[in-house]
């Protein structure tokens, strides 16, 4: 995990505001490595564990650091290095800290903060700077290997060197560090020409231990942002609900924060968890004081993902409203309003998100990883109409090679629409969309048991149906592993051998009865296999 970056993308943009210089973007940088070493002893971090710290708490700094020598020894040294005012250094600084420090506390989760930054020591102990030394306690130094690099941050001003008397230690020192580099390049040319050399496009992975911290295991940096997203009824209820995350850890962390604002409404969320997505979501300790403020908005939707909260809302002045009341619950998020519908966009750029993930499954993939790249994509039927597409058949084609080389592929196709027609309507209208997937892909030379279709109608949406953006988001089609099947009461996902799916939920029943008219509790009988 590289802390650094993190808080980077999610404190700097609150400190800096419409400030892009690289230079204090760069002092702040090297002040979270300082930062994160303080905090990482546990005779600091105990002095204020149990402190509910204010994210605007200006003199928490003066805390961390009770040493006034050493607070001035920091914003000095940081604002000659960066070639920053001193006084605007420790402007940065005292505002910096707070939002730092929540950051650091949700990106350890349960783990003690110590040890979480213990733990991950070499994702910020190389932006440390030698003179650090001196404003740090002896455990933090005492980690710090000597020969560590002051930083590999890039300052807009010069480093500071200390003129040695004669030149004789620099002198005596060139040749050594000619030396190493000499080494190092060797070692390189060495590597090239192994037998087995790490292919040219083999992304870079990060070594992170396991839950019980019993080993180290390579995991991809290239991994998706955890996600959430939410909308609102017209009384503030909990309309729609999805979440995507790395862990289980993640998951409670949010279920509890949704459970807080939303009580029993917040089984319905469906999660999925995944190790495709982040273990981290930087507004998590913000979501006890966001989720509220967004239940009190009717019809509002919100997307969380990464370090951005995109929000709508039917009423423009409403919209502006919780736009800036969410961006002042949470400073270290980018708050935006969504902006108008671009079909053809939405469209295009979730045909290419399709094609780059389909690229990325290689060999013998996860059934669920196929599910979630075919999912990608909007297959946008005309109204009315159950007609593919010209856009999406090249996916589609991709899918059917895939799914028949894969023995064990099953997937159910699932088909939603808006809230925009009746009921009775809606349900057929989906389940007709689902099974025009299913055909094509058949005539592609896919097994047909190999597929199975569900209409869902407009009982399970993503988003709200009060805004154009929300109800093009509602009319999709998703994909899932044939051999689950999710419980809409709970947001669990349960095996479909389990029980038998009533394919009409807008009845009371689970007779497998799809309904012929207004009336949903009548219909006609059906084969649950299609």
């Amino acid at each position: 995990m590289d802390i650094i970056s993190h808080l980077t993308r999610t404190v700097s943009p609150a400190v800096l505001a419409d400030d892009h210089s690289p230079a204090k973007q760069n002092l702040l940088e090297q002040f979270y490595a300082i930062f994160a070493a303080r905090l990482a002893n546990n005779d600091t971090y105990s002095r204020f564990a149990n402190e509910n710290i204010a994210r605007d708490d200006s003199s928490f700094y003066d805390r961390v650091w009770t040493e006034g020598a050493h607070r001035d020894q920091i914003s000095r040294e940081l604002a000659n290095a960066h070639g920053v005012d001193e006084t605007a250094s420790r402007g940065l600084i005292a505002m910096a800290a707070p939002l730092a420090f929540h950051e650091i506390k949700s990106l350890a989760g349960t783990t003690p903060v110590p040890q979480f930054l213990n733990d991950n020591l070499n994702s910020y102990q190389h932006h440390i700077p030698a003179w650090a030394g001196a404003v740090l306690p002896a455990s933090a130094i005492a980690a710090t290997p000597a020969a560590a690099p002051i930083s590999d941050t890039v300052s807009t001003a010069p480093l500071q060197k200390e003129k040695e008397p004669q030149g004789s230690f620099m002198k005596a020192l060139l040749p050594i560090i000619g030396l190493i580099i000499l080494g190092a390049l060797a070692w390189a040319l060495l590597r090239g020409c192994q037998e087995n050399p790490e292919p040219v496009a083999t992304p870079m992975a990060t070594a992170q231990q396991d839950e019980q911290g019993n080993e180290q295991a390579v995991v991809a940096t290239d991994i998706e942002p955890a996600s959430l997203r939410i909308a609102t009824g017209e009384n503030g209820e909990l309309y729609a609900c999805r979440m995507s995350v790395g862990n289980e850890t993640l998951q409670t962390n949010v279920m509890n924060a949704l459970t807080g604002a939303f009580g029993d409404e917040a089984n319905k969320c469906r999660a999925d968890v995944d190790d495709n997505f982040a273990i981290d979501m930087p507004a998590a300790a913000q979501l006890t004081t966001i989720l509220p403020i967004v239940k009190n908005v009717p019809n509002a939707s919100m997307v969380i993902k990464g370090d951005t909260i995109t929000v709508n809302a039917p009423d423009d002045a409403v919209l502006a409203q919780l736009v800036s009341d969410l961006q002042a619950a949470a400073p270290a998020m980018m708050v935006e309003a969504e902006g108008p519908l671009d079909l053809q966009g939405e469209i295009d750029e979730s045909v290419a998100a399709a094609d780059a993930a389909m690229t990325n499954l290689g060999d013998d993939p996860d059934p669920r990883d196929v599910a979630r790249a075919l999912s990608i994509q909007v297959i946008n039927f005309q109204v009315d109409e159950a007609v593919i597409p010209d856009v999406n058949k090249t996916i589609l084609d991709r899918a059917a090679k895939i799914i028949n080389e894969v023995p064990d592929m099953n997937l159910m196709i699932i088909g939603h629409t808006d809230s925009q027609a009746s009921d009775s309507y809606n349900m057929e209208l989906s389940r007709e969309r689902a099974e025009s997937v299913k055909e094509y892909l058949v005539a592609q030379g896919v097994d047909a048991s190999k597929l199975s279709t569900k209409g869902m109608g407009e009982t399970d949406p993503i988003a709200d149906n009060s805004t154009e953006q929300g109800r093009f988001r509602n009319r999709r089609i998703e994909f899932v592993v044939n051999d689950e099947m999710v419980d809409l009461n709970d947001g669990m996902i349960i095996n479909s051998d389990s029980l038998d799916p009533d394919l009409n939920p807008l009845d009371s029943n689970n007779d497998d009865l799809l309904p012929d008219g207004d009336d949903a509790t009548q219909g006609t009988a059906v084969d649950p296999t299609n």
